[in-house]
Order: C-alpha cells, then sequence, then structure tokens
C-alpha cells in the first residue's frame, strides 16, 4: 500500500502543478492520465519480474529435488555393495540439499505473497486509471463545450458591435441622402421663383426681366406683321368684333 500511496501523491502533485499554469486543462489531463499508464505499466512488469523469480526459483527446486532423489539412490546402491563411506558421503550431499530446498521453499512463499500484493495493487491502480479516464474526458468534453460556448459567445457579441456600426453607417447614409433631397427641393424652389438662375442662362434677374420685355416686343411686331399682310385689323381694334359684308340682294331670273 505504500507504493500505491507515494502513486497516487505524485499524481495529485504532478496535476496540481500542471493545472495551475495550462491554458488548455485537456492537455494537462492527457499527460497526468499518461503518467500514470506509465505507473501502471511499471507495477505490471514489477509483477511480472516477481513471477519470474518465482519460476526461476520452482526450477532450482525442482533441480535439486532431482538431485536429491539421485544422491538417495547412490546412497541406496553404495551400500548394496558395502561402500557405507560413500553411502555416508551421499547422504551428507543430500542433507545439504535438503537445507537448501526449505530455503527455496522459503523464498518462493515470500515471492508468491509479495506477487498476490501486486496483483491487488495493479487491479485497484487499473480501476483508478481507468476512472481517472473516464473522468478526464468528461472533464475535456465539458472543457470544449465551455470554450465553444465562450468562442459563440464572443462572436455574437463581435457581430452585435459590427451591427452596431452598420446601422450607424446606415443612419448617416440616410441623414445624407435627405439632407440632399432637402437641398434639391430648395435648388427646384429658387430656381423656379427666378432667385437662382435656371441651368445655362446666363445674367442676373434685371438681365432675365429685360430679355423679356424684349421678347414680348418682336412677338407684338411680328404679330401685327402678320395682320397688315392678312388685312386684318390693327392692334387699335384688337378685341372689337369683326363688320361682316352685307348680305347680297336676291335677283329674279
Amino acid at each position: 500500500m505504500g507504493v500505491l500511496s507515494r502513486f497516487t501523491n505524485y499524481i495529485k502533485t504532478v496535476m496540481s502543478s500542471f493545472l495551475d499554469r495550462a491554458e488548455d486543462p485537456g492537455q494537462t489531463l492527457d499527460y497526468s492520465y499518461q503518467k500514470q499508464i506509465e505507473q501502471l505499466q511499471g507495477l505490471r512488469r514489477s509483477i511480472a519480474d516477481v513471477v519470474t523469480s518465482e519460476k526461476r526459483l520452482e526450477l532450482q527446486e525442482a533441480q535439486v529435488n532431482q538431485q536429491i532423489e539421485k544422491l538417495d539412490g547412490q546412497a541406496r546402491q553404495a551400500l548394496g555393495v558395502g561402500r557405507e563411506d560413500l553411502a555416508r558421503l551421499a547422504l551428507e550431499r543430500k542433507q545439504s540439499l535438503q537445507t537448501q530446498l526449505a530455503t527455496f521453499d522459503q523464498q518462493i512463499v515470500q515471492l508468491k505473497d509479495q506477487q498476490q500484493k501486486f496483483v491487488v495493487m495493479e487491479q485497484r491502480l487499473s480501476s483508478r486509471v481507468e476512472s481517472f479516464r473516464t473522468q478526464k474526458e468528461m472533464v475535456k468534453a465539458q472543457y470544449n463545450a465551455a470554450s465553444a460556448q465562450v468562442r459563440i459567445q464572443e462572436a455574437a457579441t463581435g457581430l452585435s458591435e459590427e451591427m452596431s456600426d452598420v446601422n450607424l453607417a446606415v443612419e448617416r447614409a440616410q441623414d445624407k441622402v435627405l439632407q440632399m433631397q432637402a437641398r434639391a427641393q430648395a435648388m427646384d424652389e429658387l430656381t423656379a421663383s427666378g432667385t437662382l438662375p435656371e441651368l445655362g442662362s446666363g445674367g442676373d434677374q434685371l438681365d432675365r426681366q429685360l430679355a423679356a420685355i424684349g421678347n414680348q416686343s418682336e412677338v407684338d411686331r411680328q404679330l401685327a406683321e402678320l395682320k397688315t399682310q392678312m388685312q386684318l385689323p390693327s392692334g387699335d381694334q384688337q378685341g372689337q368684333p369683326q363688320q361682316l359684308p352685307p348680305p347680297a340682294a336676291p335677283t329674279n331670273d
């Protein structure tokens, strides 16, 4: 449990340090998750090392048992031929190997206990890492959703400000249009009243009045000349009814 506790404290320290200075919490969570995976893989390698050591001791123990059986057979064979000295030597070696065998058994039991503890630790740590992964993905999704909402709100705010500028521009354009329309109407009224000269006409108001009189006199002259040619009454009789010739007297056939 000491290793698991140190691992948990390490992860908390790493997360706290990176969350304080990271701009994107998703990257920090991914980094922390990667570190947890590395720690979990290290624990699994430790379990594999313990199992390997255990298997090696078991193989050595099997070899010792084979030697013990061999020495026991040799002691029996030596006694069969009357060589008690050889039988004793074989039994002494057998006794020494049995002592080693007891040591092997003790070490194998210890390794099995350690393996069991590591397996339980790996299961708990694996469960925590998986839980962290689920929580990490949830936090990242929430952060991405919040970031998207902020971007949308910022875009909406910018659009609102832009529309305000557009509205101001439209109002200014409308004001200019109204001003130009009012100016055009005023120019029309001043031109119609004679206050301003018409387009293409020259001179001031006096010149225009004198020109109008001259035009009227020319019209009167041309009208009088036309009446003379047509033998019509002159201008003094203008407005009097024209005398018709008397009707002709009837003739008798």
